[in-house]
């Protein structure tokens, strides 16, 4: 799964930690997503869309091998 969390932060301002406290995650947690090395759960993706302000599928993008 891809996403746009790097580009979404950098737009708001935040830095990896800033988004780990907000969505109560550890910062490893958010740079391992922007790695596309780890796929969310549901509840996670949806409190980074609300950090965010827009919806899921704005910022997680199903891939072909998913």
């Amino acid at each position: 799964m891809k996403n746009n969390i790097k580009v979404e932060r950098a737009i708001k301002g935040l830095t990896q930690e800033d988004l780990a406290n907000k969505v109560a995650v550890s910062r490893q947690t958010i740079n391992a997503m922007e790695a596309n090395k780890y796929v969310p759960s549901t509840v996670l993706a949806l409190k980074i869309a609300r950090v965010f302000g827009k919806p899921v599928e704005d910022i997680f993008m199903l891939e072909e091998t998913d």
